[in-house]
This record gives C-alpha cells, sequence and structure tokens, in this order.
C-alpha cells in the first residue's frame, strides 16, 4: 500500500473507532454521571467539557515524547477500549471506559496531526465510513450488541486499525513539512455537524419519516428509510474529495444554510438541512486541502510524483537514523525511507531532524517543528470545539435558553476557515478515486436502507375485538438504569405483554448526546408494529403510538410550557379496530414547571382530548408526572376520565429499581372497562411499564 494511502487508512480507521467511543461516553454522561437527572447540568457539563482541556496538554507531550511513539501507544489503547466497550460492562466501569477511550483518542488525534499535514482524505473518509457503518447496523451500535457479530466486527476494524497504524520504516516520510492546521482545527467541528446532522442515518431516516408522515409534523414509517443517508454520504465524499474551483464559494453558503434549516427545528426542512450541511461541509474540508509547502508537483508531473508527507517515525534507540532522501522527479515516486523507486536518485546521507520532540539536528530548520505543533494544537482544539457547542446544544433543554445558535456558530467557524484559506498554486492530487469511493459509499447505504426497511404494516385482525391491551412506558431514549442502549430489555418487557397498543414517552429519534440512534423505528421494528410519531422538544425527541390496528386522523398539539424548558405536546390518533368501532388514543408527556404541579399542562391534554375523541371512547397515556390525588391529576379526572389502573393501586413506576412514585397512567373514557393492570419490573428504563386491558362498549 502506497504511504499516503496507508496514512489516509489509518486516520479514517481511528476516526471510526473515536466515534464509537463517543457515542458510548456522551450518553454516559447523561445515563450514568447524570444519575437520572438528578445531577445539575451544569455540573454534567464541567465534567465533560474538563477532559476535552485536558486534552490540551497533549500537544506539548506529543513534541516531548515524539509524535510517532505517541500516537503507536494512544492508538493501542484506544483499540483495546472499543473492544473492551463491547464487552457490555454498564455502570460507572462503562464511564470511566469511555472516558479513558476518550482521552486515549484525543492523545491519538494530536499525535497523528503533528506528523500529517494532509489529514483532509483520512478525515472525510472516516467520517464517511462512520456513518455508512452506522446504516449498515440500522444505527444500533456494534458496542451496545455484545453478540457475536458485535465481536467479530470490532475484532476485524480493531485489528484493520492496528494494522495501518503501526509505523513501519517504509512508511517513512522523507521530510516534514509544513501546512494542515486548518484542516485539522476542522476535525472536531466536522465531526459534531456530520453526527449530528450531515452524516445521520438516524436523522436522515427520521426526516423521510416526516415526509412519508399522515400528517403536517407527524410521521409515520417511511420505505427505505435510510436511503437520504446514501444521498448526503455521496455529495459528501464527493464534495470533500473532488474539489470543483468554480463552485466552491457556495460550499460556506450551503453549510451554512443547512445548519440554519436544522436550527429552525421544522420537521419539513430536515430533508434540504441534510443534504446542504452535507455538501457545504464536504466542499469547505476540501477548501482546507492544500498540499504543504514544496509538496506540489512540478508542472505536468504525475499524480504519483507527489512526495506526502505523514507521522515522523522515529528510529530505535541506538539505531542509526536514516539517510535524507531529495524530493522525487516527475513521474517517479518515492518509496519507504530515503529508497527511492526506480528511475529516481537518491540524495547524499545527511543528519536527520528530529521534528515532533522539541530538538532539531544540525540540518532541522525549526519551521517544520513549529509546524507539527500548530496541526496538534489545531486538532484538540477542534475538538474542545466539537465539546463545548455540543454541551451548549443539549444543555439548553435542561436550562432553558435557545440553542440553535450551537450549529450554526460551528457551521459559520468551518465557512470562515474555509473562506480564509489560501488558494494553492495547483490543485493537489487526489489520495482516493472521488466519483468512486463517493459512488461505493452511497450504494453500500442504499442496499442498507434497502435491507433495513421498515415494512411494517398494521394486521387488522377481521372485525373489532373485544377487548385491546395497551402498554405506556416512558422508555429514557433507550437506555437502562446501567447506562446501556438496551433494545431487547425493552422489547422483551413490552413484548410479554402481548399489546395491541403502545404509548411510548421520551422517544428519541438522532440525537448525537444519545449516541444517534432512532430508537423508535428499531424498537417498532422489533415488536413488529407500525408507528405515529410528534415532536415534542425538537423534531427528533418526543412521544409515539404503535398500534397493531390501522391509525387515521393524527392530530398534534403543543403543550404550553409553563417554566419547563424540555417542550412537550400530546399525540392523538384513531384507531380503526373494524365494523365501525373507533378508538381515540392520546400520548403525551408532562414536563412540570420547577418545583410545581404540571396542573396547565394536564387541563390543555384533557381539553385536547375530549374534543378529539367527540364522543368516542378515549385513552390518554404517559408519563403525567403527577400522582393520584394532586391537582395535576385532578384536571383529568375533573374532564370526565377515569383512572384505568385504580384497582391495581398502589402502582408505583419510577424509579425502576425502587419504584415509589405513581406518575406514569391511563385514564379512560367511562364506557371502557379496565383490567389486568400490572406495572412489570424491568431496568431498561427509569421507569416502569403499564399494562391494562380495556374492554370496548
Amino acid at each position: 500500500m502506497r504511504y499516503r494511502h496507508l496514512t489516509t487508512a489509518a486516520l479514517a480507521l481511528g476516526l471510526v473507532l473515536l466515534t464509537d467511543v463517543l457515542r458510548v461516553w456522551l450518553p454516559s454522561i447523561i445515563t450514568i454521571f447524570g444519575q437520572a437527572a438528578s445531577t445539575p447540568a451544569e455540573l454534567m457539563g464541567a465534567f465533560a467539557l474538563g477532559w476535552f482541556l485536558l486534552a490540551l496538554a497533549a500537544p506539548p507531550l506529543v513534541r516531548r515524547i515524539g509524535a510517532g511513539r505517541v500516537t503507536l501507544a494512544a492508538a493501542v489503547l484506544l483499540a483495546a477500549i472499543r473492544l473492551a466497550l463491547t464487552a457490555a460492562p454498564g455502570g460507572r466501569t462503562q464511564l470511566w471506559l469511555a472516558t479513558a477511550g476518550l482521552l486515549a483518542g484525543l492523545l491519538w488525534l494530536a499525535g497523528v496531526a503533528a506528523g500529517t499535514p494532509r489529514p483532509v482524505p483520512g478525515l472525510a473518509l472516516g467520517l464517511a465510513l462512520a456513518a455508512v457503518g452506522h446504516a449498515l447496523l440500522d444505527t444500533y451500535d456494534l458496542v451496545w450488541r455484545g453478540d457475536w457479530l458485535a465481536w467479530s466486527a470490532s475484532g476485524v476494524l480493531v485489528a484493520l486499525f492496528l494494522a495501518t497504524a503501526v509505523p513501519r520504516p517504509s512508511s517513512r516520510p522523507t521530510e516534514p513539512a509544513a501546512g494542515g492546521g486548518r484542516a485539522w482545527l476542522l476535525a472536531g467541528p466536522g465531526l459534531l455537524l456530520a453526527g449530528m446532522v450531515a452524516l445521520s442515518p438516524a436523522l436522515a431516516g427520521t426526516a423521510m419519516s416526516y415526509w412519508y408522515g399522515p400528517g403536517d409534523g407527524i410521521a409515520g414509517p417511511p420505505p427505505l428509510g435510510l436511503a437520504l443517508a446514501g444521498g448526503a454520504i455521496g455529495l459528501f465524499v464527493l464534495a470533500a474529495l473532488a474539489p470543483v474551483r468554480r463552485w466552491w464559494p457556495a460550499a460556506p453558503v450551503a453549510l451554512l444554510l443547512g445548519a440554519l434549516l436544522f436550527a429552525l427545528d421544522r420537521p419539513a426542512l430536515l430533508v434540504p438541512a441534510v443534504l446542504l450541511t452535507a455538501v457545504g461541509l464536504g466542499g469547505c474540508l476540501a477548501r482546507t486541502d492544500a498540499p504543504a509547502p514544496g509538496t506540489e508537483p512540478e508542472p505536468g508531473a504525475e499524480p504519483g510524483a507527489i512526495v506526502e508527507p505523514g507521522p515522523i517515525v522515529e528510529p530505535a534507540l541506538g539505531a542509526e537514523p536514516a539517510p535524507r532522501a531529495e524530493p522525487a522527479r516527475a513521474g517517479a515516486v518515492t518509496v519507504g525511507a530515503g529508497v527511492p523507486a526506480s528511475g529516481a536518485a537518491a540524495g547524499p546521507p545527511a543528519q536527520p531532524a528530529t521534528v515532533g520532540t522539541g530538538e532539531s539536528g544540525d540540518d532541522a530548520a525549526p519551521g517544520p517543528a513549529r509546524a507539527d505543533l500548530r496541526r496538534s494544537y489545531a486538532a484538540v482544539a477542534g475538538m474542545l470545539v466539537f465539546a463545548v457547542a455540543a454541551i451548549g446544544y443539549y444543555a439548553a433543554y435542561d436550562l432553558g435558553y435557545p440553542n440553535g445558535w450551537a450549529p450554526v456558530a460551528v457551521a459559520a467557524l468551518v465557512a470562515g476557515v474555509a473562506v480564509t484559506a489560501p488558494t494553492p498554486a495547483r490543485r493537489p492530487p487526489a489520495t482516493l478515486p472521488p466519483v468512486r469511493t463517493a459512488a461505493a459509499l452511497a450504494a453500500v447505504t442504499l442496499l442498507a436502507a434497502w435491507g433495513h426497511g421498515p415494512w411494517l404494516v398494521a394486521s387488522n385482525r377481521p372485525g373489532p375485538p373485544q377487548t385491546v391491551r395497551l402498554v405506556a412506558y416512558n422508555v429514557r431514549m433507550g437506555f437502562g438504569l446501567d447506562g446501556r442502549f438496551d433494545l431487547t430489555g425493552l422489547a422483551r418487557v413490552v413484548s410479554a405483554e402481548r399489546p395491541d397498543v403502545v404509548v411510548l414517552s421520551e422517544v428519541d429519534r438522532a440525537w448525537l448526546l444519545n449516541g444517534g440512534h432512532d430508537t423508535l423505528t428499531l424498537l417498532a421494528k422489533r415488536l413488529d408494529m407500525p408507528y405515529v410519531f410528534a415532536p415534542a422538544a425538537d423534531p427528533v425527541w418526543g412521544d409515539a403510538v404503535l398500534s397493531r390496528w390501522p391509525t387515521t386522523a393524527p392530530r398534534t398539539r403543543a403543550l404550553p410550557a409553563v417554566g419547563a424548558p424540555t417542550g412537550a405536546q400530546a399525540l392523538a390518533v384513531d384507531l380503526d379496530l373494524g365494523g365501525g368501532v373507533r378508538l381515540a388514543v392520546v400520548s403525551t408527556h408532562l414536563q412540570p414547571p420547577p418545583d410545581q404541579e404540571p396542573v396547565v399542562q394536564a387541563r390543555a391534554v384533557a381539553e385536547f382530548a375530549t374534543g378529539y375523541a367527540a364522543g368516542r371512547p378515549l385513552v390518554v397515556a404517559g408519563d403525567l408526572n403527577t400522582e393520584p390525588g394532586e391537582a395535576a391529576f385532578a384536571e383529568f379526572t375533573r374532564a370526565g376520565l377515569v383512572d384505568a389502573l385504580a384497582t391495581a393501586r398502589p402502582l408505583p413506576t419510577s424509579p425502576a429499581d425502587d419504584p415509589r412514585q405513581q406518575i406514569d397512567h391511563v385514564l379512560v373514557s367511562p364506557g371502557l372497562a379496565a383490567s389486568g393492570a400490572v406495572a412489570p419490573r424491568s431496568e431498561a428504563s427509569d421507569h416502569l411499564p403499564v399494562a391494562v386491558t380495556l374492554t370496548l362498549p
């Protein structure tokens, strides 16, 4: 493998591993360190940000010890922790393992940056591969599975990374080089925008579900939901690897426009937001992809004549330094350390410069060493931008301030770096074939879209049933009390009740903070039940109704915030049970204001639900954050609804490991008779589900 290909592959695979670790570490901050929302958001943010600030010590360490040694040690540690996370530890073990993996990843990134002045091909390929892998897995990461597939695929990924990351004598570059700082500065912002918007398969599937949804602002299962992700990945890779000078100024505009559309929180705008952000991010990365000084090809030279610098590999202790080679002539490819290909003349031996260690040999110029340090600092600073923007965006849902500025500000930073980048005298050679690479990655994603569907159809058994079994469950974005993404546990406890209708609260469909999963689609497939989804906090976080019977006439109503930072809504659907029998179902999750009852929201839901039912049998279910006898609960009984769980009281549902509060409820119109109410024990969420059988009039 040519050196430039080896460098690109190592960077890309390392970025995939770092992304995997982040998909564990970020939700662990909320579910493990956060202790089920009992920890202040400010403390969680300080804990998360502190590790990125600590990583600022990585560049001096790289300079003192040497880029090659630091990179190799960090790569081995990152690979080992990535495998350890597959062992499904959960709890504080998971939190600290993921934290150690994060630090190893940041240290590895700083080491790689010190020796790689042209990172854009590797960065673009790594972001794209992480997205393609997530699509192939239907957004259900290997680290959460723990089965033979998870171990096999994780082992192959780690082995490939180590095989490319281990320095080889034949991989030594001939000369250190300056440049690349701008591109490395965009590594962190690019990771944020890719994971949050541009290359998120979960967001792409959610965006498509709104386009195929049954109503305005209401989502349903789309055919080929991940197809949009294939288009976004292809456009991103093509723009990043094959920039066209005449249209590159459109890239910053597209990026800013895409981020702005995403920040508007309008479901209908998600599709153009994804596509614009993808092509804009790729184009801005391409703009910073300039060859380092002294490495540009001579006029008429073949692309293979480029001597691409890369990580500095220090000689073994006591070994003689390798002789320095002169730059290759046009048409010759430099292979290995100072060993020219056929037809190239080797330069005279010279004392090598010790680059990246803070010391210089007799012939060393301080410029390249300073450039190594600048690249290293740029990479860590870019990841600090990632941390600040991610924490700032998601902390808003606890602290209650506008958060749309975060993706727009990061997009503006990326656009500014791209616009101010100097124009290279000549276009750099392509490390990867742009069109073929983009087409291949897009095709794989489209195949994943075909394979995953979703193919969900309501069964609609003949004739109206006599009873309907209903389950209401706050699924906490799919994370159990141990902090692991537990789809199996969720599906098992729900399936055991053999439900006809499932009402879900706290459904996450693409939050980067929670790993970027489409929890609703994953759970709906396991239950084999189509869904209707309505947003609450933003277009990818809200409430859902799953039903084995066809749903019609869906409606959603936003509830008054009354001081609660997280949004709330009520989703109503009409179930067609056959034979002219219908059942109105309303799913909601009340968000109480600080130290108060959600009285205003309860009154709004009761009025909306009774008006929607218009005399038909009615069910209102979900996490109501109020207990029987309290003022908010009384708003439902005052509207004529009956507690369907009354005969099983007390029926506490929270917290799941020691339930004391009765805050998850099912309320029905007087014509519905309730029986068999239970709250089955499970720690797949921080709440217990409630299940009840309703006998139709």
